[in-house]
This record gives C-alpha cells, sequence and structure tokens, in this order.
C-alpha cells in the first residue's frame, strides 16, 4: 500500500477519514448537495453549467466534459449509457485509484448527476482487474446507494429519474483505457479500438448512445454544481480550471498524490514530494504518465496545464509525474517504455504492431552495446511513420516518449553506440 500525501484541496479534503467511504459521513459533509441542486434544473441548464465551468476531462485526453455531455442525442428513443473510465493502466499514474478507494461516492454522485443531464439510464464502471480493493469499496458504496433510494427508480425522489449502476471488472490490458477499446471489452470482445465514425454518444456501449468520462471528472461534478462556475474557476487557469490530483513517482524523496490547481509549476509540484532524493542534480521529467514525451531540468518552472505544457512538446496526461536523477540512463528508460508498448499493443494497426516492436528491438540493441548511427536514424524515422496513422492513438502514446528521448537526450544514445556499453553504471538496471 503506498502511503499517499496530499496537499489538501476539495476533491481531497476528507480522504484521510476512513468513514468518508460510507453514505452517512458523506452526506454530514456535503454529499449529495450537488445532485440536490441538478434535479431541481432542467438536464439542458446543467450540462450548461458543466460546460461552462470548462471542467477538463482528467483521463488524459483534457476534452471538456460539459461538452462531451452535450453530444448525447437528445432526438431519440434509445435508452442511453454513461460508463466510467477507472481501467488506469497508464504507467506513473495512480491517482483514480485514490479515489476510488477513498472517495468512492464522489465518483457515483458525479454519474448520478452526468446521467441526469444527459439522459442516461444505465451506467458502467469499468475498473482495471488488478484494482481488488478499489472494486470491493465501489461495489459497497453502491450497494448503499440502491439501499438509500439513491440508485434505481425515482432517484432522490424525483419521478421518472431511473439510473441503475453496475460495477464491471476489466481483464487488464492498457488498450482498455482508450475508450472504444473499453466499449469493446465491456461487451465481452477483444479489447480493441473501434473506427469513428461513429462516435459512441451515437453508436456506444451495446450500440446504444453513450458518454465516456473519467473516474476523477465524474468526481469533479458535485463540487461544481453545489459550489457554482465562479467558484470552480477560482483555482487553475483560465483555460485549465479547477485542481487536480499529481502522482509524483521516481527520485523524489516523498511519492504519492498532491491535490493542486492546475497551472502549478512543476517545480513545485516536485517540491512537495520532496525534491529529487539524496540531494542529486534532476536530469528530467515525464510530466503526465509514461506517454508523455519527456522535459529537461530547463522546463522546470512549467506551469502543469496543457496550454503550457503544449508550448514545451508534451502534455499534462494523467498527471503522473514520473522524476528521474542524474544516474539515470535514457536509453534504459527507453527500453522500459518501448517494451510496455510493444507488449500492450492491440496488434489492431500495422503501424503500431510492427513500428512498437522495432522500436523496442533498437532500443535494446543501442543498450547492450550493438547499436549504429543507422540505428539513430531508425529511431528517429519509425516513430515518426506511427504518429497519426492509426485507428486510436495508442501508436502516438508509443512514439511520443521516444521522440522526447531522442530531441533531449541524444547525447546519451550517442555515448552507447560510442562506448559499446551504457556509461551509466549507477542507473537502475532493466
Amino acid at each position: 500500500m503506498i502511503i499517499v500525501p496530499y496537499v489538501t484541496g476539495y476533491l481531497s479534503e476528507h480522504y484521510a477519514d476512513d468513514d468518508f467511504r460510507t453514505l452517512s459521513a458523506y452526506k454530514a459533509k456535503g454529499g449529495f448537495e450537488g445532485l440536490k441542486k441538478a434535479l431541481a434544473m432542467e438536464p439542458e441548464e446543467v450540462v450548461e453549467i458543466m460546460k461552462s465551468a470548462g471542467l477538463r476531462g482528467r483521463g488524459g485526453a483534457g476534452f471538456n466534459a460539459g461538452m462531451k455531455w452535450s453530444f448525447m442525442p437528445k432526438d431519440t428513443d434509445r435508452p442511453k449509457v454513461l460508463v466510467c473510465n477507472g481501467d488506469e493502466s497508464e504507467p506513473g499514474s495512480f491517482k483514480d485509484r485514490l479515489i476510488m478507494e477513498r472517495g468512492p461516492l464522489q465518483i457515483l454522485e458525479g454519474i448520478l448527476i452526468a446521467a441526469w443531464a444527459v439522459g442516461a439510464s444505465k451506467a458502467f464502471i469499468y475498473i482495471r482487474g488488478e484494482y481488488k480493493e478499489p472494486i470491493r469499496c465501489l461495489e459497497a458504496a453502491v450497494k448503499e446507494l440502491y439501499g438509500a433510494r439513491l440508485c434505481g427508480e425515482n432517484v432522490m425522489g424525483k419521478k421518472g429519474f431511473n439510473i441503475d449502476i453496475v460495477v464491471h471488472s476489466g481483464a487488464g490490458a492498457y488498450i482498455c483505457g482508450e475508450e472504444t477499446g473499453l466499449l469493446e471489452s465491456l461487451e465481452g470482445k477483444k479489447g480493441q479500438p473501434r473506427k469513428k465514425p461513429p462516435f459512441p454518444a451515437q453508436f456506444g456501449a451495446f450500440g446504444l448512445p453513450t458518454t465516456v468520462n473519467n473516474i476523477e471528472t465524474f468526481a469533479h461534478a458535485p463540487y461544481i454544481l453545489d459550489r457554482g462556475v465562479d467558484w470552480f474557476r477560482g483555482f487553475g487557469t483560465e483555460k485549465s480550471p479547477g485542481t487536480t490530483l499529481y502522482g509524483v513517482s521516481g527520485h523524489v524523496e516523498r511519492p504519492g498524490l498532491f491535490e493542486l490547481p492546475l497551472g502549478t509549476p512543476l517545480r513545485e509540484v516536485i517540491g512537495h514530494a520532496g525534491g529529487v532524493r539524496g540531494g542529486r542534480r534532476l536530469k528530467g521529467v515525464i510530466p503526465g504518465g509514461m506517454s508523455m514525451p519527456i522535459l529537461t531540468p530547463n522546463d522546470i518552472d512549467v506551469p502543469m496545464a496543457d496550454e503550457f505544457l503544449s508550448e514545451r512538446g508534451t502534455h499534462l496526461g494523467t498527471g503522473g509525474v514520473m522524476v528521474m536523477d542524474e544516474t539515470t540512463c535514457m536509453v534504459r528508460v527507453a527500453c522500459v517504455v518501448s517494451y510496455f508498448f510493444r507488449d500492450e499493443s492491440c496488434g489492431q494497426c500495422t503501424q503500431c504492431r510492427e513500428g512498437t516492436g522495432w522500436i523496442n528491438k533498437i532500443c535494446e540493441r543501442i543498450e547492450q552495446g550493438r547499436g549504429t548511427q543507422q540505428d539513430m536514424k531508425l529511431l528517429e524515422d519509425v516513430p515518426a511513420m506511427m504518429e497519426g496513422q492509426t485507428i486510436c492513438a495508442f501508436a502516438d502514446a508509443a512514439a511520443w516518449p521516444i521522440q522526447g528521448l531522442m530531441r533531449h537526450f541524444r547525447d546519451d544514445f550517442e555515448a552507447h553506440i560510442r562506448e559499446h556499453k551504457c556509461p551509466y553504471p549507477e542507473s537502475f538496471e532493466l
């Protein structure tokens, strides 16, 4: 079990209280006030409030959640579905796990608000199979909701507002974090992304209109409805309002989760984790989970929000900050990254299936001291031929970190080729 320190914010304010996951304690601390206010409005009003709040999805893509809700068709008699993505398989990301374990009712209240807003009558919470404790916590919370008539028929006494919630365990594939791959898995099929269009809002789970959001995205919704748009926009930046849970791991003194406003400088985020361990110098930081391009110490003061990170060729992703000190061999980092993506590709697209394998083979050859200058050229060409060429963004996610490592740490690769060995004897071992 990870010991999780955090800077107190509205989302994690009561996570230290063991009883916060129970319905009575959650209500005592203001729970379900957001839902109560939402049910006093028309569904369209709730969607407009969410759009005005500017809550960006916390699953990696950063799309406006209210805008996504508005895509749900209104002129249809077909049942509508909500899906909560709790697959969280991105290396370096572990924030959703904490929310599921310590604040499951925040998620469920957010799902109920979204269900009212989009007219959904069924909700699925898809959780990666390895997350045994989060699954247990959410199943217990759902059971409490049914017992209190906050799930099922006429929720909170609102006639006609009927919603069933199902907790569904995944089977451990990274690709199921991609929303259409998740939907395929939910239907009992092989988890692999669908071609789009049609988009999930038109043809989603079981062929029905579907809205998919991340665990943390739903958890913010109750606070926006309860405390208002202006209050929410008092945190973060103009384009990225609110707080988020930054997960800091790697070569820091106190790895953990820290709830901070979006736009907090990366230097400050690392500082909350005690800084680089042992007083060593910083070498590189992956700012948002393993699929995001790496940053150098020159970028340490960048505000941690997408509009600023994109200017430096990377993204916030899932907010998983991975810190590496001066002992780190970046070629070995490339080997770890490329091995993961090679192993997790669903194999549907040629560029991804073959490209991830080639990248891993080249990185391992260079790390073993058998690399050549031709390999350097291949490490530039192969990722470039993968990016933007496949059904989903998996190939991009596999290409970006390698491109970032080559852009900022080319000298590490050149040294391996020149010396026919790794020049960083203190680095982690493969």
